[in-house]
């Protein structure tokens, strides 16, 4: 079937690629007004150099097209490390050992402290060489209360007075009514910008479809 897609497609519309793929696509990006907005706070955000990052839209909004628009921008930059873990109701302990993973630490037959030793100690080393490291933490709305606090603590990461590691959290609307519950104050005030992805309007659907027939 998807031999016969392609054929389809591809072959007698003359297209270069499938127009439908379910998977995201950075390529296609489409800079709206509230995509260029959500794009805005992304950069005001990184410029700080700390803190946490919330980006977040209903299903189909365009917020993983729009981390990875931004990581393509940032993938040949030797300065510019970044990890990405995507959630599935993860505790305390896993967030833990599965971002040291996405940077690269080996996890295994460690305990926690020794993990958390070793993430610390290779955030620092990037952020010596002058290397900033971020974090994106997917599907967000998923992360138990404590893998929240777990990244809570990862701010608390630092070499001096500067911090090693910025979070950026994606998530579905309802990851805005958990950050809302009263255990989430000391997270909510390390939060530098935030930004809810609504939907697209008439005029740009069209311009998007139009944008999408010329990709």
């Amino acid at each position: 079937m998807q031999d016969l897609d392609k054929a389809m497609y591809e072959e007698f519309y003359n297209l270069t690629a499938l127009p439908f793929q379910l998977t995201p696509d950075h390529r296609f990006f489409f800079g709206s007004d509230v995509h260029k907005r959500a794009m805005g706070h992304l950069e005001f955000g990184l410029s700080q150099g700390e803190g946490f990052i919330v980006i977040t839209g209903e299903v189909g909004s365009g917020k993983t097209t729009l981390i990875r628009h931004l990581l393509a921008q940032h993938e040949n930059a030797a300065d510019f490390i970044a990890a990405n873990v995507t959630s599935s109701k993860l505790e305390g302990d896993d967030i833990v050992r599965m971002v040291a993973q996405a940077f690269g630490v080996d996890t295994a037959e460690q305990d926690k402290a020794t993990v958390l030793r070793n993430l610390e100690s290779l955030l620092i080393e990037n952020h010596r060489r002058g290397a900033r490291s971020v974090l994106i933490a997917d599907e967000a709305q998923n992360l138990s209360v404590s893998a929240l606090e777990e990244l809570r603590m990862f701010a608390n990461f630092q070499h001096g007075h500067a911090a090693v590691l910025q979070v950026i959290m994606v998530g579905q609307p309802e990851f805005r009514s958990t950050l809302g519950m009263p255990q989430f104050d000391q997270l909510r005030q390390r939060i530098i910008a935030s930004y809810h992805l609504g939907p697209i309007n008439e005029l740009e659907t069209h311009e998007y479809v139009t944008h999408r027939l010329r990709s």
